[in-house]
């Protein structure tokens, strides 16, 4: 359907893009979640990824948004990558409360969260706060409640149209906010000003096949931290961050330097592991990436091939030579 010229929201609207994964994850058991994860992971590892936060989001009713979250700590608990767990039960409106938002968005924050909370499940609380999805108002009450039970907030907005996310995410003091293709001037110097990360997701836009990219050259002038991320999901599938970089210099202009720092240092940050990872630092967990090129310039000239040589997490290596 991307191909013949739908938008993702017309997708959505017939029943695919989200929906259709929400129908094939309320089928599959823990045990599949936790086999398909697995594979994800291993290759995310042999690209040179060793921390990841994971979003649930697919599932859409408290028994299947929990069964994902315990697929994530489950591999957590087993894979060398680091996992740390993002609720996105706000992710669409399921099919069952078509016509209904307000009424799920009261599940969401009656039932979903308290539950996630109580059974420590997710570090934080995400919102898709998009025009016919999560209004700003439905965004701030979910947000709100999952602070009161300990969940730290983040938003993707404003990646189709611009909803007003912006000055949302630095009202409710996000820690990081997804997407941005459409924030307006205002909501971005509200950002700056609060210091709120912008995570951008070059992936996305890429795999819409979409002309615009959002505005990291004018983020950075006006004082916004920039980290990159996949955005790997069933609209978006990439586990390479090389690729990332390559679409962020290309389509967003950064520079070499600068996507090497949002990918490691700013990505830490979003998920406040500063303190811990990020950096090669006395007193952090040794994770490095040994890649097999000239410089970091090589990162996004050289694009399409994997170029990681070894993979160290926490001391240990897991990808490459032994």
């Amino acid at each position: 359907m991307k191909l013949e010229g739908k938008t993702y929201l017309e997708i959505l609207e017939s029943g695919g893009g989200i929906l259709k994964t929400v129908r094939e994850t309320r089928k599959a058991s823990l045990e599949k979640l936790v086999e398909n994860g697995r594979k994800i992971l291993n290759r995310m590892m042999n690209y040179g990824t060793t921390t990841i936060e994971t979003k649930s989001g697919y599932g859409l009713t408290t028994e299947s948004e929990i069964k994902s979250l315990k697929a994530a700590k489950m591999l957590n608990n087993e894979h060398p990558i680091d996992i740390i767990p993002t609720f996105l039960g706000a992710h669409a409106i399921p099919p069952e409360y078509k016509g209904e938002n307000d009424r799920y968005v009261e599940l969401i924050i009656s039932e979903m969260i308290p539950k996630i909370a109580e059974q420590n499940l997710a570090e934080f609380c995400d919102v898709f706060c998009e025009e016919g999805i999560f209004s700003i108002e439905q965004t701030r009450k979910i947000l709100n409640t999952a602070k009161k039970y300990g969940l730290k907030p983040q938003i993707h907005i404003d990646e189709i149209v611009d909803t007003g996310g912006a000055l949302l995410s630095a009202e409710i003091q996000a820690i990081q906010t997804g997407h941005l293709l459409k924030s307006n001037d205002k909501g971005l110097k509200a950002m700056a000003d609060a210091g709120i990360i912008a995570t951008l997701l070059p992936g996305t836009p890429f795999c819409l096949m979409l002309k615009e990219y959002a505005p990291a050259r004018k983020m950075i002038e006006l004082g916004i931290p920039i980290a990159l991320a996949t955005d790997l999901n069933p609209n978006c599938w990439t586990e390479s961050m090389q690729m990332i970089i390559a679409l962020a210099c290309y389509h967003m202009k950064l520079s070499p330097a600068e996507a090497l720092v949002a990918s490691t240092l700013n990505g830490a940050c979003t998920l406040q592991k500063e303190s811990q990872i990020g950096s090669l630092e006395k007193g952090k967990k040794a994770d490095i990436i040994i890649f097999d090129v000239p410089n970091h310039n090589f990162l996004p000239y050289q694009f399409g091939v994997n170029l990681v040589s070894i993979v160290i997490k926490n001391g240990k290596i897991v990808v490459g030579a032994t």
